[in-house]
């Protein structure tokens, strides 16, 4: 009888249990993975969801802002506060993109097709925001609000965007250094920048020595380190140190002319108006010419007399010859600017000679010769000292002179091929008390100390005591208080200058560096000069407080910067002047830069669109 096998039952039945066992651990952890990937599916989608949605309300926040700087820049503040319901009525909608189909938009109540857009500050004089932290202008402040949800989403998710912003005008005269050209500082000396620097293009920080940017910098481009394009210098040997912030990429900062900015529309500004053109038009608005107290026009007649006829007879002919005497009649009229308050006056031309002087055709006397544009200078010098002391002068206009422009329409006196028309501030040392501006096409010269009255700051960067003051032209020269006319043809070591000191703000052309791939000076080369300011007997300081802006090429002075024997460069005490920031001690008529400013974004608390209470 045959034995039967032992057997191992015990074991198979432990082995099964154990399989059972591993089997729905790996079912619960299959389970577990397929839940987690489910919730994390479901959470991806819901965060895709919510960023979808969150910039769909910032994008209709950012319509209407969009808006807002172009009926700010086209208009003023007046004309955004008068839309704001136009505003609110401007959520995105599928006409414009058939994407906007899958949202509702609604404002801080949640009612549909709405945003919440509103005044938070009214229009003053008031500290700026973001980065222009720490300037003065005339702004006002505003908060745009957007709800968005997805319709028809797996998620009922709302988002709210709230947007703070400024639309603001800055007085230009508030930057240290502003251009709307290409900026270049490429100083062979140190050079301390204490005041904010603005360029509506690129800023080329290429210097040769140490420059040191005290405050904050700003460049609509890039801020580059090197040279700008044609200037084909080597690398700059200097250092720079930025004490504040320094960003590129930010707003362009434009003058409210009502077209665009472009240099050549810029510098109407410094133009009379053509024909027809309303004093109260944007363009209208910001001309000089209109802002004045009195506008100085010099122009010129041709007077011909017949000195003597005779004659003879040649052939059985008669033979008439006639003698012309030609002299040029100077003629100086004066009247108030269109903008200008308390009505229209008239000033007669004996008036004006009192501090006007201008020669006639041929004279020697008051010329002078400027070798950087290889010219006789024609200058019309206005002898500031006169003009503040001129008592008749302010009884016939019923106003002080704040804003003096002067439109030079001479033709026969000055000949464009060999001689340079120009206005000449002379005798200038102490100003108006309420302070003076003086505009005028044509380039400008300052001869000695301006705007200085007090003898123990002359040479500092203290200027209390003094005026507000600009001088705006298409090229500024500083004539130092040793400049002598006669002297101007000698070779420049017989044009010595001596320490001088200009207390005003500078608004002025530049003959650019591309223009004769040549560099264009710089800043530190915008004042131009005549002399040597580094003779035998040591070297002299030009002392300027102010600020220096830069909108335009000139048309007129368009000799380019560097060429031998112009003179040797004076030492640089140079500050911005902290009265600026004053809007009491701004020079009269100063122009204003306008842009938006963008203060807070941030997400506030959403309310559903289209759900009530």
């Amino acid at each position: 009888m045959k034995q039967p096998i032992p057997s191992n039952s015990p074991q198979r039945g432990y082995a099964l249990v154990m399989t059972l066992l591993f089997g729905g651990l790996a079912m619960v952890a299959l389970t577990g993975a397929m839940e987690w990937s489910s919730t994390n599916s479901r959470l991806t989608a819901r965060h895709n969801q919510y960023q979808e949605t969150l910039l769909a309300a910032e994008a209709a926040t950012e319509k209407v802002l969009s808006r807002m700087i172009i009926d700010f820049k086209r208009g003023d503040e007046a004309r955004v506060y008068n839309n704001l319901e136009l505003y609110r009525s401007m959520a995105p909608n599928p006409s414009e993109n058939a994407v906007w189909a899958q949202y509702l938009f609604g404002d801080v109540n949640g009612t549909p097709n709405r945003l919440t857009v509103e005044n938070t500050q009214a229009w003053g004089f008031t500290p700026l925001q973001s980065q222009y932290q720490g300037l003065y202008g005339l702004a006002a402040s505003y908060r745009v609000l957007c709800n968005a949800r997805k319709v028809d989403a797996l998620n009922d998710i709302t988002v709210a965007v709230e947007q703070n912003v400024q639309v603001a005008t800055i007085p230009v005269f508030q930057f240290a250094i502003f251009y709307g050209l290409t900026m270049e500082i490429s100083c062979g000396q140190p050079f301390n920048v204490t005041g904010r620097v603005h360029s509506n293009r690129d800023l080329y920080v290429c210097p040769d020595s140490s420059l040191t940017f005290w405050t904050d910098v700003t460049a609509v481009g890039n801020i580059k380190w090197g040279r700008a394009p044609g200037d084909s210098r080597g690398a700059p040997s200097g250092s720079v140190t930025y004490k504040g912030q320094h960003d590129s990429g930010v707003a362009s900062l434009n003058l409210p002319i009502g077209t665009n900015n472009s240099p050549e529309a810029v510098r109407a500004i410094l133009e009379a108006p053509p024909p027809g053109e309303d004093p109260n038009s944007l363009m209208g608005k910001q001309r000089f010419y209109n802002k004045a107290d009195l506008i100085l026009t010099v122009s010129d007649t041709v007077i011909t007399n017949i000195s003597s006829i005779t004659s003879n007879r040649v052939g059985g002919v008669w033979v008439v010859t006639t003698n012309y005497s030609y002299t040029t009649n100077i003629i100086l009229s004066g009247k108030t600017g269109a903008l200008s308050p308390g009505g229209m006056a008239t000033v007669s031309d004996p008036l004006l000679r009192t501090f006007v002087n201008v020669a006639p055709h041929g004279a020697a006397t008051n010329s002078f010769y400027d070798s950087r544009e290889g010219k006789r200078v024609i200058p019309i010098d206005i002898d500031v000292g006169k003009l503040r002391t001129n008592t008749a002068l302010t009884a016939a206009l019923g106003r002080d002179v704040t804003i003096l422009y002067v439109e030079d329409k001479r033709i026969r006196s000055v000949n464009p091929s060999s001689q340079l028309g120009a206005v000449r501030m002379v005798n200038g040392k102490t100003l108006p008390t309420r302070g003076l501006t003086v505009a005028t096409d044509k380039p400008m010269y300052v001869w000695g100390h301006y705007n200085a009255p007090n003898p123990s700051n002359v040479g500092s960067t203290n200027t209390i005591g003094t005026a507000p003051a600009a001088l705006l032209s298409d090229a500024i020269t500083v004539l130092s208080t040793a400049w002598k006319d006669d002297k101007s043809t000698s070779n420049l070591s017989s044009r010595n200058a001596d320490h001088t000191t200009v207390n005003a703000a500078f608004l002025s052309g530049i003959v650019e560096t591309l223009t004769y791939n040549s560099y264009s000076g710089g800043v530190e080369n915008f004042p131009r000069f005549l002399e040597d300011w580094n003779p035998s007997s040591g070297k002299k300081t030009f002392t300027y407080n102010g600020s220096m802006v830069v909108l335009f090429p000139s048309q007129y002075a368009t000799q380019r910067w560097g060429m031998s024997g112009v003179y040797n460069p004076p030492a640089r005490n140079w500050a911005f002047d902290l009265n600026f920031m004053d809007a009491k001690k701004l020079p009269p008529g100063t122009p204003s830069v306008s842009t938006l400013i963008r203060g807070s974004w941030k997400l506030a608390t959403p309310k559903r669109p289209g759900s009530s209470g």
